[in-house]
């Protein structure tokens, strides 16, 4: 953990170094991937059936590539009430808020009689890669599939690896609760594979999400452009803003609340009260131990966590705009005043009692959000990536000898004279 303070002089020089800090992985497996890629575009199901048993330690035959209702069924009828509970809450919440977010058609006419507009519609298919093992996350189940079927898409295909053949309950549990029934136990660039390329059993999708390890992410950046993709997803990260009237071991749990996802990962404490950094970074010393990732909580927060002691909040909210974390917690007296003024971040958590875990879970918008600084100019999830828009122009005669003179004056200045003539021909002086 690095400690620093905008009152030395080599702040801004030390600033600039945890900025530019790679936390990503360094593992070089773009050839790999492509090789993994060409061979299920060659040799379909049976490539992605010889990845799975090199990969997964299991041997399928094409038939059981899918998962089957019975399957689903038996995982979902295994989950505890009180689980079933929370898995319900959960996918409720998510749903009520992304529903909320689709957007009506524009459609307008204006003085000179053009009618234009804006449609939406959904995609029509779209593949969920879901990470297995022990990385399983039915969260990240509920986040992904919900919005694709807030937004009206029609088919979602899922693919979740089973190393083993080890079915994790609470993840089929989760997809049957979101509306997910084609479930394939695939995983690794093989599944990106199949589902952007398709196979004789695993039809091919129009958009991947989902988080996955560096083959997952290369193999989603190496199929962009024949399908689309949420992102390429870093290690999580969580920013938070905390002055002295917070409890110090409050403030170090929701610091390694995200440090203990991964050793990557990345937790910054800024705070108005050197007094405040002490004692949260001896909160953060005496809960490790007590964590049962303590071993990853620790490694992450040795190499990347920091402390930032400023000498004002106006100082703090500048810091945050250049650090454009994924996550950021205002734990201050009046959060809605600070959250006015931050522009960069991709979920914001406002007071005492709203930590970031809880938007991980239950409280509603998407937690698949932009990480390692992309909240610049990039979103969370949400309905949007699974619409699509299409423009639409209506003109009369009138209306087109209003604006279509000048559109011949633009198009011969570009010397494209067949745009030109295919509006001079309908104002009657085309030649």
């Amino acid at each position: 953990m690095i400690r620093l303070s905008t009152a030395d002089a080599g702040f801004e020089a030390q600033f600039l170094t945890l900025l530019s800090q790679a936390r990503e992985t360094t593992e070089t497996v773009d050839r790999a991937v492509a090789d993994i890629i060409a061979a299920v575009r060659a040799r379909g199901d049976s490539a992605v059936i010889d990845f799975t048993t090199r990969f997964d330690r299991q041997t399928l035959t094409a038939d059981r590539l899918r998962i089957s209702s019975a399957e689903i069924d038996a995982a979902t009828a295994s989950i505890p009430s009180d689980l079933a509970a929370a898995l319900d809450l959960a996918a409720t919440r998510i749903e009520a808020f992304h529903r909320a977010q689709l957007p009506q058609d524009l459609r307008m006419t204006d003085e000179a009689g053009i009618t234009m507009g804006m449609r939406w519609n959904a995609l029509d298919a779209v593949g969920l890669y879901v990470p297995g093992g022990k990385a399983a996350y039915p969260s990240s189940v509920l986040m992904n599939a919900i919005p694709a079927m807030a937004a009206g898409v029609s088919r979602i295909a899922m693919c979740v690896p089973t190393p083993d053949g080890i079915l994790n309950p609470l993840v089929l549990a989760a997809a049957r609760r979101a509306g997910v029934t084609e479930i394939y136990r695939v995983g690794g660039a093989q599944a990106v594979a199949a589902l952007a390329y398709g196979t004789a059993t695993i039809a091919p999708v129009d958009r991947i999400v989902g988080p996955g390890n560096a083959y997952v992410a290369e193999a989603k950046r190496q199929v962009f452009g024949r399908v689309g993709i949420d992102n390429i997803a870093g290690p999580s990260e969580v920013v938070v803003l905390a002055d002295a009237d917070n409890d110090p071991r409050r403030i170090a749990v929701d610091l390694l609340a995200q440090a203990e996802h991964d050793e990557a990962a990345q937790s910054i404490l800024i705070t108005d009260s050197a007094a405040f950094a002490d004692a949260v970074a001896a909160a953060v010393l005496a809960e490790l131990p007590t964590l049962p990732r303590h071993a990853i909580a620790t490694a992450s927060w040795q190499a990347h966590g920091a402390i930032i002691v400023v000498d004002n909040w106006d100082r703090a909210i500048a810091l945050v705009d250049r650090l454009a974390p994924e996550h950021l917690q205002l734990m201050l007296r009046d959060p809605e005043a600070v959250f006015a003024r931050i522009r960069h971040a991709g979920a914001v958590f406002l007071g005492a009692f709203c930590p970031e875990a809880v938007g991980d879970y239950v409280a509603g918008p998407n937690h698949v959000l932009p990480t390692g600084r992309t909240a610049r100019f990039a979103s969370g999830l949400s309905v949007f990536d699974f619409l699509k828009r299409t423009t639409f122009v209506s003109a009369t005669r009138d209306g087109l000898e209003r604006i279509g003179p000048a559109g011949v004056a633009l198009a011969e200045a570009e010397g494209l004279q067949a745009h030109a003539r295919s509006i001079a021909l309908r104002l009657g002086n085309g030649s």
